[in-house]
């Protein structure tokens, strides 16, 4: 019956497949009928009327009256959309907000999930993300076998206690499609429960207990601690000896780079595919649509109007985002969008560059608020990631976790970088590790490489090996322990390595 099951939704995504086609060939045309439809949708709302939306025709209409926005320009409306007040940012009144773990901060942001948010972006880019793995995997097995789900938890707002809010993980499994319910493990309430070593440990046995699992999905940090826990309990020496049918791993949140080794031992085989996603908050962007490759599909059609801001402009005023047909291959753009969940040229925080313009593919390349500059290096995560590849490769080492800040001129000191670094396999030398880290991302980077020059500006990075566990501790101390929490990659201040460093030193 499964088989049968499994060949109905092959040929539904097949016929999707062909749907995401249109946009792939008619961009422009598609994101403009797009504008079109969230600005006569919100024409009436308090903010369609602050801007006149009845009135704009055209794209640059629109950016020229609506200014570019962050989360402190919005969050008065939307705190009032949370205690139910109708027609603010979106039509109508909004149940659902998401809520964002805040890597670059410690404060919290509530996303406004409306319901054709929820059904037209985040569960339209799953049904995407899975006609994208059927078309690059023929022999799927979605829906014949099962698939692990790794989610949030959902709590009702205080003030307002109709509004719920949480992990957007959680939102979706909570309003998942009967149709999917039966092919996912474990059952929902487990999957929704909010203490989260408890949800890790029966996610773990429930994991352990299913041998025809074919998916998981999840944020690598937090799945290579669920793949650990189900090794120690089958006593297994990797994952396919207890899933012996996997077929594939669908990733985001972060790179996927420093991980990799970890997975394929996890999964020693050539025929587990890993799929990268890119969702957030405050939509589904991208999905990877060519295994051969290594960046993503950017999803055209998902409620989401987007214009880039050139990395250059970040710090201007006056800067200007443009629209997806003037992009350029290579460049690094700060994301802008607009949505069908209230968010009007909203900077997310996110940086993108694009790798193709036909089809329009990108690659993640870091945070706004995650980058090293301290000396005019403009180093980015992308960069780092890379570095770290290499470096591994050359090594065999394998790192489970990082985060790096700037060393500051001091006296007669030149700057530098440290690394705090937790190895999942230590590289022995970690002397020669780290001048090999330092030449590779002088390599990534050639600003990097400008100041290292000769270390007239610039000495060779300081690498810290932290005791395995470190990070986990650390993030569980913060409160941000959980399947949607990442350690803060870079930062261009010493604020989370003094704070881990003195978490190690009070630990021990």
């Amino acid at each position: 019956m499964r088989k049968w099951i499994n060949r109905a939704f092959k040929w539904y995504y097949k016929q999707r497949y062909n749907s995401l086609q249109h946009f792939m060939r008619r961009p422009r045309e598609v994101q403009e009928g797009l504008l079109k439809h969230l600005l006569e949708s919100t024409k009436h709302t308090e903010w369609g009327r602050r801007y006149g939306y009845r009135s704009i025709r055209t794209p640059d209409q629109f950016a020229e009256r609506v200014p570019i926005s962050d989360y402190d320009s919005l969050k008065p409306y939307i705190a009032r959309m949370m205690k139910g007040e109708k027609d603010v940012l979106w039509s109508g009144a909004v149940r659902w907000f998401s809520k964002s773990s805040g890597t670059t901060s410690d404060r919290s942001k509530f996303i406004p999930v409306t319901s054709q948010n929820l059904k037209k972006c985040h569960i339209r880019g799953t049904w995407d993300t899975m006609a994208l793995f059927y078309h690059n995997r023929p022999d799927a097995r979605q829906f014949e076998c099962k698939s692990m789900i790794m989610g949030g938890s959902l709590h009702r707002y205080e003030p307002y206690p109709k509004t719920m809010y949480g992990d957007v993980s959680a939102i979706m499994i909570q309003n998942m499609p009967a149709v999917g319910k039966p092919f996912f493990v474990p059952d929902f309430k487990t999957a929704l429960l909010d203490n989260w070593e408890e949800k890790l440990e029966k996610l773990a046995r429930a994991g352990a207990n299913e041998p025809d699992m074919v998916m998981i999905g999840g944020v690598p940090t937090w799945t290579v601690v669920l793949l650990r826990r189900i090794l120690e309990i089958t006593g297994k020496d990797n994952m396919l000896e207890v899933w012996p049918n996997f077929q594939g791993y669908v990733h985001g949140g972060v790179s996927f780079s420093p991980y990799r080794k970890q997975f394929e031992d996890f999964f020693p085989s050539s025929q587990v595919s890993y799929q990268e996603i890119y969702n957030a908050s405050e939509g589904y962007f991208a999905a990877q649509d060519n295994f051969e490759r290594d960046d993503m599909l950017l999803l055209l059609n998902n409620g989401m109007y987007y214009e880039f801001l050139p990395m250059e402009q970040w710090n201007n005023p006056n800067a200007k985002a443009i629209p997806l047909t003037e992009v350029e291959t290579g460049k690094n753009y700060a994301l802008v969008i607009s949505t069908n969940a209230g968010l009007w040229r909203y900077t997310p925080g996110d940086t993108v560059t694009f790798t193709s313009t036909h089809p329009y593919r990108i690659k993640v390349t870091g945070r706004t608020k995650q980058f090293v500059n301290a000396f005019g290096e403009e180093v980015m995560v992308e960069n780092t990631d890379k570095a770290l590849a290499v470096a591994c490769q050359r090594t065999g080492a394998i790192v489970s976790e990082y985060t790096v800040a700037p060393i500051y001129f001091e006296g007669n000191q030149k700057g530098g970088h440290q690394w705090l670094v937790e190895f999942e396999r230590s590289p022995g030398d970690t002397a020669q590790f780290a001048r090999l880290l330092d030449l590779a991302l002088q390599q990534a980077n050639s600003d990097y490489e400008a100041k290292r020059s000769k270390s007239l500006a610039l000495k060779q990075l300081q690498l810290h090996e932290l005791p395995p566990g470190t990070f986990y501790d650390w993030m569980r101390s913060r409160g941000k322990f959980g399947g949607q929490h990442k350690v803060p990659r870079l930062a261009n201040h010493r604020e989370y390595v003094e704070e881990i460093l003195d978490f190690l030193g009070n630990k021990v």
